[in-house]
Parts: structure tokens; C-alpha cells; sequence
């Protein structure tokens, strides 16, 4: 039986860790959008008071042809000046050093929810063709809603970083602990500060058209160590009996 804080996995070249639910090891494996589709190996260590054990799965990625969405937007939301180029680096790497930082207590517990009620308008994957230009595939789910619709926390976290960037616009990116974050983009309020403690169901922000958006809408995204991963993915899982770590 080994600590479950020292119980992990790798899986594509990402650090899994598990806790302890009970008797039984628990850890969330993400696939990336991009990860190749095929066999890959999870190797979990696990230790013991003989040594650690090492475990080995085989997990299948299975290929998703992602639909198409053409955009049209204004000029200089897209072929940026100089001044807004930088200012995209700074908030990418903003973003980029919260995101690679792992909190090692699991936060949240039971359940994760939809963050709002509304239409799904782009959908997770979705490779986006912007004035003829293609970008980047989707990597959050667009869901519409009326402006200021509430915007409610999808699990129990932390409030790591509240933002208006060029892109995203007015956003709150939640730690859930153990390498999850979500994330709630072109708000047209935030009602947290950083480092605020939220629980599941709880208003962080308003539905906007901040940032770059066509409309009122809340982009919501998830990262699971790394991985670029569908926020219903979460939703759909069976966890209404794991309660918060204490």
C-alpha cells in the first residue's frame, strides 16, 4: 500500500497523478486533441514497503475527424500590429506559467457540471478557418447564452489567475488540484479575485462578448495535465461518490 500523493503515471509523455478513493487508486488520464491516434502504454508506479511496482495498461486513442468552421472577423482582431503581437506573447506566457504549475492536493469532489445553460456554438475541436486564414483547432467548447447570463464554477478550486486578454478577453482560470484547470473566457464581468476559493455551482463571472468573440457566449475550456481535453468529457464521468480532499 503506498501513499497515494506518491502514487503517479505517465501517459504520452505527461505526469499522471492518482489519489486514494477508499481502497482504489484514482487518477484522470487527458488526450490531447492532438495526441496520435493508436495504442499507447500507461505506466503507473505505485509504492511500497517491498519497493515500488510498476504497472502497465495499454490505452487505445481512437482518430476524431473534427469538423470545420469558417469565421469572419474584424482586421485587427487577426492581422495584429506590432503592439498587439507583444502583447499576445505576454498574456501567452501568463497563461503558460499558471498552467504548468500543479497543485498537489486534489480540490475538487463529486461531479462536474455545465458552467452555464446554452447551445453548444463551437464545438470542441473544430478547426477554425478565420477571413480565409486557417488557425488553430478549437480547444474549448463555445456555449451561447445571454449577456450576463451567470457563469458558475464546474467543481470546487481555486481561483489561480483572472485575466482580460487580447483574445479571451475578460476570463477566470480555475485550479482544481492535481494538474486540472478550467477555464471561463470573454465574460463581461469577473466577480472573483485571484486566490479565491470557489465551490462547484458557485457565480465567478458574467456571459460577455469580451476579447475576440462575435457575441455573447462562454468559451470553456479544460486542462488535464497538459492535455487539451472536451470539458463534457468531464460532465459525463461518474463521480457523484468521490468527495472534495480533505
Amino acid at each position: 500500500q503506498g501513499a497515494a500523493a506518491e502514487t503517479s503515471g505517465r501517459f504520452l509523455g505527461r505526469r499522471i497523478p492518482f489519489f486514494l478513493d477508499r481502497s482504489e487508486y484514482v487518477g484522470l488520464v487527458g488526450i490531447d486533441m492532438q495526441d496520435a491516434p493508436g495504442t499507447h502504454e500507461l505506466a503507473v508506479e505505485v509504492p511500497g514497503p517491498s519497493g515500488n511496482r510498476q504497472l502497465s495498461y495499454n490505452v487505445l486513442v481512437i482518430k476524431e475527424k473534427y469538423p470545420v468552421q469558417h469565421l469572419t472577423l474584424p482586421k485587427d482582431k487577426v492581422d495584429l500590429d506590432e503592439e498587439s503581437l507583444i502583447r499576445v506573447k505576454t498574456e501567452q506566457e501568463q497563461v503558460r506559467s499558471i498552467l504548468e504549475k500543479e497543485s498537489k492536493d486534489r480540490l475538487w469532489g463529486g461531479s462536474f457540471i455545465e458552467p452555464v445553460n446554452g447551445a453548444v456554438s463551437g464545438a470542441f475541436g473544430r478547426v477554425r478557418v478565420i477571413n480565409g486564414q486557417s488557425r488553430n483547432p478549437h480547444n474549448g467548447e463555445d456555449i451561447a447564452a445571454p449577456l450576463g447570463t451567470d457563469v458558475v464554477a464546474m467543481n470546487d478550486g481555486v481561483a489561480r489567475l483572472t485575466v482580460d486578454h487580447f483574445f479571451s478577453g475578460k476570463g477566470v482560470f480555475l485550479d482544481h488540484g492535481m494538474g486540472l484547470y478550467s477555464m471561463y473566457f470573454h465574460l463581461s464581468e469577473v466577480v472573483v479575485e485571484d486566490g479565491a476559493a470557489v465551490k462547484r455551482g458557485q457565480v465567478i463571472g458574467k456571459v460577455g462578448a469580451s476579447g475576440r468573440a462575435t457575441g455573447p457566449h462562454l468559451h470553456w475550456g479544460v486542462r488535464l495535465n497538459g492535455a487539451r481535453v472536451n470539458p463534457y468529457a468531464l460532465v459525463r464521468l461518474p463521480l457523484d461518490g468521490l468527495a472534495a480532499s480533505r
